[in-house]
């Protein structure tokens, strides 16, 4: 690693974290010719997995999607944006955990719904309205039975 103040190409690791739900490595280095200090980060190098459509099509996986998806659910609900990305951490945690190449969307479908379920009910039945493509109010009806029984 170069040292960004003087640029050479010795430094030393004095502190090492895993952070981002261990996707990432927070390291704290320090450079013997000029005794500054400063920080970098690791990422491993995602492998290219890819979501199988409902209608048997593929495209890259995006977490961003996701994302967007959680927000949407949430809206003018009280729920930060920082609790939304820890809870996507832990949902793509699970992906890449679970999945090696591909996965089905209804797999991220049902990993989003069990993360809502626990995280805010209105926004589980919100996605869930989506998600399952309910036709009539007999559908968010059921739902919400389910739902209130398990509370």
């Amino acid at each position: 690693m170069r040292c960004p103040y003087c640029k050479k190409e010795t430094d030393e690791v004095i502190d090492s974290r895993s952070c981002d739900n261990g996707f990432t490595i927070r390291r704290r280095r320090e450079c013997p010719s000029c005794s500054r200090r400063y920080t970098t980060y690791e990422q491993r190098k995602e492998v290219s997995l890819k979501v199988r459509k409902k209608d048997g099509s593929r495209q890259p996986f995006n977490s961003r999607k996701i994302l967007d998806g959680l927000v949407r659910a949430c809206v003018k609900r009280n729920i930060s944006m920082e609790k939304l990305n820890e809870v996507l951490s832990r949902m793509e945690k699970i992906i890449y955990d679970k999945f090696d190449r591909e996965v089905p969307s209804r797999e991220i479908g049902e990993i989003v719904l069990k993360e809502l379920k626990t995280l805010d009910q209105v926004a589980y039945v919100r996605f869930a309205s989506v998600y399952r493509e309910f036709k009539d109010v007999n559908h968010f009806m059921r739902e919400l039975k389910n739902v209130h029984k398990k509370v």
